[in-house]
């Protein structure tokens, strides 16, 4: 049979550039690995022709004489006559030592790799606007993975033996060659841990551990940003025995801040928008705002404020994060508009309009008399 096109086996155009040929062969390698197919006999050409086609196109050199003559560029020994190892292809795109790699070593089993280190844990918090600025203490519950009682981490029932598995030799892979090919793929007899216990432990069902809920104090600081990552060294999953009691892993808080209902947050800064009656934004006067500590600030209204006059207050901000400095407040003035007018009200607003004349509202008679020069210019 003819080869298919490498590009057609890939998917990609042939225009693709390195990360595109990259993104490709890694979503294609996931699909029709022969691990993932046992019963179907095709999967292993088809996984030969996705690796042979990667091969080539990853290789500036290989993919300029492949564009330029097709598959005779390969043939009888040209550009070198011959491709990657499987297990190169899958350490420079997948790290480590390939397939096995990617899928925790078959089925969850774990390789032997001296210090191997514990997992990582990930919780998520939500507090309030007000948390964020004084801090908080939490005790918080999250299961934890612990070397499990019975068998003291090991997975076997006690009494039962631990032995290396004859197959790998401890390694958790085995290869196997086929053609110029080396595939590589968690030990059948170990499932991927390099080990093999005769009699599993009952109590954790030979994984070694088990999940155990623990109380954790955890302090969040004063000046905590929406998104903020906190790093508890040491608080993640204990590391398994059986692979070479490494450290334990990390715990990593993830905090979200809510929405507060009057201040709006950048940064150390605050913004509040507060209405301020007509009256007191034409005669000007006194308001009280409230701060985001519980307590209050008084702030003066120049006579004539208008709407988005904006008034700062400083040191009335959020806490500013391993610093014992404050960010400033900002107040947006919102005239209101008076509305419900008895007709008293009425007459009086009525009357000091006749009285103000277009001097008292400079900004309204600019505006209008800009508009009547617009229109007249029209007409003519």
């Amino acid at each position: 049979m003819s080869k298919r096109d490498y590009y057609e086996v890939l998917g990609v155009a042939k225009n693709a550039n390195e990360k595109e040929l990259k993104s490709a062969f890694r979503k294609k390698a996931m699909e029709c690995h022969p691990d993932r197919h046992p019963d179907d006999p095709g999967a292993e050409a088809r996984f030969k022709e996705l690796n042979e086609a990667y091969g080539i196109l990853s290789d500036a050199d290989k993919r300029s004489a492949y564009d330029r003559m097709g598959h005779k560029a390969f043939e009888q020994g040209g550009m070198g006559g011959g491709f990657q190892d499987f297990g190169d292809i899958f350490s420079q795109i997948f790290g480590g030592g390939g397939f096995a790699d990617m899928f925790g070593g078959g089925g969850g089993g774990r390789r032997q790799q001296s210090g191997q280190r514990g997992s990582d844990l990930r919780y998520e918090i939500e507090i309030s606007l007000e948390e964020a600025f004084a801090g908080k203490e939490l005790d918080i519950k999250i299961p934890i993975s612990e070397d499990c009682d019975r068998c003291d981490g090991m997975g076997a029932e006690p009494g039962a033996t631990v032995d290396t598995c004859s197959t790998c030799g401890g390694a958790g892979r085995v290869r196997s060659q086929q053609g110029f090919f080396t595939m590589e793929r968690a030990c059948p007899t170990c499932g991927g841990q390099g080990e093999y216990v005769s009699d599993p432990c009952k109590g954790c069902d030979g994984a070694g551990q088990t999940r155990v809920e623990t109380d954790l104090d955890v302090n969040i600081p004063a000046g905590v940003e929406d998104g903020t990552r906190i790093r508890l060294s040491g608080q993640g999953d204990a590391a398994p025995k059986r692979g070479g009691n490494g450290e334990r892993g990390d715990l990593y808080i993830f905090v979200s801040v809510k929405p507060h209902e009057l201040f709006e947050r950048d940064g150390p800064h605050l913004y509040c928008r507060a209405p301020v009656p007509m009256t007191i934004a034409a005669l000007g006067g006194e308001v009280e705002i409230p701060t985001i500590d519980g307590g209050r600030a008084k702030i003066k209204i120049p006579d004539g404020a208008q709407s988005g006059k904006r008034m700062r207050l400083r040191g009335k901000g959020m806490s500013v994060l391993r610093n014992n400095q404050r960010g400033d407040m900002y107040v947006e003035l919102s005239v209101e508009t008076p509305s419900g007018l008895n007709s008293a009200q009425r007459k009086l607003l009525e009357e000091f309009a006749r009285e103000g004349g277009d001097q008292i509202s400079p900004a309204s008679k600019s505006f209008f008399d800009k508009a009547k020069n617009f229109w007249d210019n029209l007409v003519d």
